[in-house]
């Protein structure tokens, strides 16, 4: 009775140890095979996170040209962000600062913020239109896991 009753428990601990094991194995293989790409503006090798799609030539040619126009924006809104860092920069150099002048450079500043979401949030509308259900599921995905730095759905979340 014993000996059964070892054998039980030494069954059970090697079932719970390989189940274990198995969603541990199971939850890095899922992030690894699903890291995505990083955030395209700040991507130095222009990888953006729709070629992770398996889109149709047709789908890459409307999102490649979709990307172009939208990155020539972001372009042009980081360069009027820089010059009004750079003035505000200046403007606290000063022996007296003008606290009226840098709240006005910081709300615009906070415009020009303001205005890359809403181009964002207008971009991914304008992307999903491209993609089918599935993609704009993955689409969706990715760009949740870029938010959260990688981070699909981690079994040791570090929040």
């Amino acid at each position: 009775m014993k000996r059964k009753l070892l054998v039980i428990i030494l069954t059970l601990s090697l079932v719970v140890n390989a189940s274990a094991v198995a969603t541990i194995g199971y939850h890095y293989w899922r992030n690894t095979c699903f890291t995505p790409s990083a955030p395209c503006p700040l991507n130095p090798e222009d990888h953006h996170p729709y070629q992770e799609l398996g889109l149709s030539a047709e789908q890459l040619i409307k999102m490649a040209s979709l990307s172009d126009s939208f990155h020539r924006r972001l372009n042009e809104l980081e360069s009027s962000v820089a010059a009004k860092r750079n003035l505000l920069i200046d403007s606290l150099g000063e022996n007296q600062i003008d606290l009226l002048r840098t709240e006005a450079i910081r709300k615009e500043i906070a415009a020009f913020q303001d205005e890359v979401q809403k181009d964002v949030i207008a971009h991914i509308a304008e992307s999903k239109k491209i993609l089918n259900p599935d993609q704009q599921k993955r689409f969706i995905e990715l760009l949740r896991a870029s938010v959260n730095k990688g981070r699909l759905n981690s079994p040791f979340p570090t929040n």
